[in-house]
């Protein structure tokens, strides 16, 4: 489940602020017979009481003050987060809005009612009724009342907001305001995740937006209820928002030790190589590193050996998905199964680990790494369940072998699985004439890689090396962030490098990922262009598991298939976050599980 759209230059993620929320052995009170709440989960279990004070990994100790300064690579153009067209900076989704209920980032998958104080789940689960908060403000100090959540689904369930919110939100069909503090959400059919979608909706002001058109292009900053407001903008480099000190909901246990700075800047570099050196400058404070060469041979020197700067490996327990170069089946290059495959194989993972990231990264071997939902072995009990109606229509090897990815390990060697795809090629009907690959028509096979970062420059030239010994005439080129996101919204390319980032709660983003209704809906996520019925109706399944046995079986299942699908050419993760800062924060002891850097670094504070 996920709530943001924001596109990580560096590694190419899209979406969307994700519930980092997946699992923790704790006491947990059991609110599973209780219809109302002051917070829900997945299970029906919550770790805190309705008495608790603040989340374990923020502190008691944590003091108001100080300036954060942080970076951002590209630019922006807009001051709305939720529309499709154009680039919002960064923090204006956390900072500034806020939604129903607050995600808890150390148990699974729960949320603590924030704007919403008591949050009912009817008995037959298809509604759910919220009682807001009477102290919830907007920064304009009017109080948030039902109208504005009302306000708030209509909006993103129409054209003016991203078109993923439509999707995403379909199951939702409607509201009713009960009264002057209540409304209740009414379901399509039973979802168990439903709620905590609901629950994520961000909160807009029904007047703000009624004086200002939600898809208004301008860059009047807009009112929100967090914690935070836009204090100046200088377009596309740098905005700097204000802590808000009428904040309604500064002492809320859901609030309470997070968001310390009084300002917090995001300053805007085009190339992620001169922001490293910004940073050991002094130019910002913090930074997180998804590059390996930089977080080796960059951020050293004096500065780290006196620890005036920290390098630091921050553990977490997150799903970390599927990073790939992504093949658009949109092109009828990528149509054949086959042709994927063998692009496949080209590639070579080991070469790259060792040569280019000092060995830092794990092969990407599942659609859900890092997770207990990644298929392992052959199918079995439930999971075979699932995939033996669709026996005839799928890949024979989604049965009979596990997921593997192409290597290079002894005794495998790179010309093994040239040779190989050479024949893979041949059998698909393209053949090398004259050093060139090509079809029976005599058309080559040639086609442009879409890179948004420099920095995966290196990785391509060794990739597009190894297809030139095929008869691939492959290139690349990076292109200006802006430009590289509308031509992502439009799908306007033959490949590029994507994270497809999941949760431990899978749910309906999937839909926007890999189903058929998303493949022609400009500004999805389904990059690939998938239309498949099998994954659809294998989606259905994730998105409408009544048991976490029936959710971790179908996942599975949509594992097996993509990756036989070989729609992308698998990648890499890393099982913690590298981050790297000046030493001028204090910060509680306790870590969350289930997070992102930005995330912890609103628990810190200035020393």
């Amino acid at each position: 489940m996920k709530m943001k759209i924001k596109f990580n230059p560096l590694l190419l993620q899209s979406l969307l602020a994700i519930l980092l929320v997946i699992g923790v052995s704790a006491t947990v009170a059991d609110v599973s017979m209780c219809n109302a709440a002051h917070g829900i989960s997945i299970d029906g279990k919550l770790k805190y009481p309705p008495d608790f004070k603040q989340f374990d990994y923020t502190s008691k100790h944590a003091k108001k003050g100080g300036a954060l300064v942080l970076h951002d690579l590209g630019s922006f153009d807009k001051m709305n987060p939720f529309t499709l067209k154009g680039s919002a900076p960064s923090g204006l989704d956390n900072l500034v809005f806020e939604t129903l209920a607050a995600a808890s980032l150390d148990e699974p998958f729960a949320g603590y009612g924030l704007i919403a104080k008591d949050i009912e789940l009817a008995a037959d689960r298809l509604s759910v009724t919220y009682t807001i908060d009477e102290n919830a403000r907007f920064s304009d100090g009017t109080p948030i009342t039902p109208e504005d959540v009302q306000f708030s689904l209509n909006t993103l369930k129409s054209d003016a907001a991203h078109p993923f919110y439509q999707a995403y939100l379909q199951d939702i069909t409607g509201s009713e305001i009960l009264d002057k503090n209540r409304i209740r959400f009414d379901f399509a059919r039973v979802n168990r995740e439903l709620h905590m979608i609901a629950s994520q909706l961000p909160i807009f002001s029904k007047k703000f937006y009624s004086k200002h058109l939600f898809d208004d292009p301008s860059m009047e900053p807009p009112i929100g209820s967090g914690p935070y407001v836009v204090d100046s903008v200088n377009q596309g480099k740098s905005i700097t928002y204000k802590r808000n000190p009428y904040y309604w909901a500064i002492n809320h246990p859901a609030r309470k030790g997070m968001f310390n700075f009084d300002t917090i800047t995001y300053k805007y570099f085009r190339d992620q190589i001169v922001s490293v050196e910004a940073f050991k400058a002094n130019v910002f404070d913090f930074m997180y590193i998804n590059i390996a060469k930089q977080w080796a041979r960059d951020l050293v020197g004096p500065k780290f050996e006196s620890k005036q700067i920290m390098k630091e490996y921050l553990p977490h327990r997150n799903n970390q998905g599927m990073q790939g170069f992504v093949f658009n089946l949109r092109n009828p290059l990528f149509k054949d199964r086959r042709v994927r495959k063998a692009l496949g194989m080209a590639f070579d993972f080991e070469w790259a680990n060792n040569k280019l990231f000092f060995n830092e990264y794990t092969r990407s071997a599942s659609y859900f790494s890092n997770s207990d939902l990644a298929a392992k072995g052959l199918p079995q009990g439930l999971e075979l369940e699932y995939l033996l109606p669709f026996k005839d229509q799928l890949p024979s090897e989604v049965f009979t072998q596990p997921l593997v990815p192409f290597s290079t390990e002894p005794p495998n060697t790179l010309r093994n699985n040239l040779r190989k795809a050479k024949n893979i090629l041949a059998e698909a009907g393209w053949t090398v004439q004259d050093g060139r690959l090509v079809n029976k028509e005599g058309k080559p096979f040639e086609f442009e890689i879409l890179l948004v970062s420099p920095s995966f420059e290196r990785v391509m030239a060794g990739y597009v090396n190894n297809l030139s010994k095929l008869g691939v005439n492959a290139s690349y080129r990076t292109i200006d962030p802006a430009l590289y996101i509308d031509r992502l919204n439009r799908f306007d390319f033959a490949m590029t490098v994507n994270v497809f980032g999941q949760s431990q709660s899978p749910g309906n983003e999937q839909r926007d990922y890999w189903h058929s209704t998303s493949a022609d809906r400009n500004g999805s996520r389904n990059l690939i262009g998938i239309k498949d019925p099998v994954v659809d109706r294998l989606v259905d399944k994730i998105i409408y598991a009544e048991t976490q046995e029936e959710l971790a079986a179908s996942s599975k299942a949509l594992d097996r298939v993509l990756w036989y699908g070989y729609y992308v050419v698998p990648n890499w993760y890393v099982a913690r976050h590298r981050i790297s800062y000046w030493n001028k924060f204090n910060r509680p002891k306790t870590l969350p599980l289930y997070y992102n850097p930005t995330q912890e670094l609103m628990t810190w504070w200035i020393k």
